[in-house]
């Protein structure tokens, strides 16, 4: 172990950088991983492993609470060129979620023994099939709080995120026709678009004065169909990514869906069978537990104003993990969650830093704040 070296803001940003000129699109992540590794290891950490998945995890610190913080290392794929602008550094994964992941790993660097258990991980394929969160809740860790880390802005503790079901639709009709007597068959692509109104517009009703946050939504993402450009379609697959809010369920939205499209199809006298793709639970923390408590202090003391709780409109690891271990979660993280996934994704190199320093104050906050729960 090297500790020969202090941390300072200038190497936190550089240790960015560097993750950032590694690109790592979802089950590619290995470089992230074993530079990740490293400087686990330069920093002082103990049990670093990669477990089967490919997740990286590492312990500092001894004694209680057992927090988890845990970011992602995988992007989304595309490319942005790694550069300095002031104060913003771009990359791809500068927001989503390289500056929370390497916040957290800076936070949780700077535990001294019998101030808490932290368990850092950097898990894998968020952006993809979680396959990283859903291998770790399977383990027993003993975790006390956990936070994960996505770009909610330093000002704003994410406490609920959106289920999501992803179905695959296909309609198949009777015949296909020379496309020059289009009138002799029905039209597959034809048939799916008014499908996709209709059950876009079966599950988004009576919705009006919901905010974004607690909408359902149905978007169409994907449609394939016909085998040649003069010949009309017999089948047409569609994809479609629904969005559940808190107070909905992936059960009650998929009797809908059902309901919706055997009624559809029976009134356009068509075939459609569909099956999912993806189902994740929506999933909201409790708002007043000791780790929203300690952000909130720690966001004061940093930021000198009070943090905002958010419900975002996507859905992320924490859905998986709260779902099912039943802590305490939040996600949080520097950076413009509206950034992600951008051609020009960037972070803001000050609110990085101040990003770390809340992490910092916000661990020795839930540290008071747990040993008192315990008294």
């Amino acid at each position: 172990m090297n500790t020969h070296f202090t941390v300072t803001p200038n190497f936190e940003v550089k240790t960015l950088e560097k993750a950032l000129r590694l690109y790592t699109p979802s089950l590619s992540e290995k470089p992230m991983t074993d530079f990740l590794a490293g400087k686990c290891d330069d920093l002082g950490f103990d049990n670093i492993q990669i477990d089967e998945v490919g997740n990286l995890i590492a312990k500092k610190g001894t004694g209680s609470p057992k927090i988890m913080l845990c970011g992602h290392m995988d992007v989304v794929p595309g490319k942005v060129k790694v550069r300095k602008e002031g104060d913003s550094l771009y990359g791809r994964g500068a927001s989503d979620a390289k500056a929370p992941l390497i916040a957290m790993l800076f936070a949780a660097a700077a535990i001294q023994n019998n101030n808490g258990t932290i368990i850092f991980v950097a898990a894998v394929d968020e952006e993809g099939s979680a396959t990283g969160i859903k291998n770790l809740v399977k383990k027993d860790m003993g975790v006390d709080y956990a936070i994960f880390g996505e770009p909610s802005g330093v000002k704003q503790v994410t406490i609920a995120y959106k289920g999501r079901l992803a179905i695959n639709l296909k309609v198949t009709v009777e015949d296909s026709s020379h496309a020059s007597a289009p009138w002799l068959s029905k039209n597959a692509i034809q048939e799916s678009m008014i499908f996709a109104k209709e059950l876009k517009e079966g599950l988004e009703v009576g919705q009006d004065g919901k905010t974004k946050g607690m909408l359902l939504t149905a978007t169409i993402t994907e449609m394939k169909g016909g085998i040649s450009h003069n010949v009309t379609p017999k089948e047409c697959e569609t994809t479609f990514d629904i969005r559940i809010p808190v107070d909905m369920n992936c059960k009650s939205t998929e009797q809908k869906i059902a309901t919706l499209i055997k009624g559809i199809a029976e009134k356009r006298k068509v075939e459609a069978f569909y099956s999912i793709l993806d189902e994740t639970e929506p999933f909201e923390a409790s708002h007043n537990s000791p780790l929203v408590r300690a952000f909130t202090l720690g966001i004061i003391e940093v930021e000198h104003s009070r943090p905002t709780l958010i419900r975002k409109t996507g859905t992320g690891d924490m859905n998986v993990l709260g779902n099912q271990w039943k802590i305490p979660v939040v996600t949080y993280g520097p950076g413009d969650p509206h950034e992600a996934h951008t051609i020009n994704e960037k972070v803001s190199i000050d609110e990085f830093l101040r990003g770390i320093e809340i992490l910092k104050k916000t661990l020795q906050h839930l540290k008071r704040l747990h040993d008192k729960k315990m008294k």
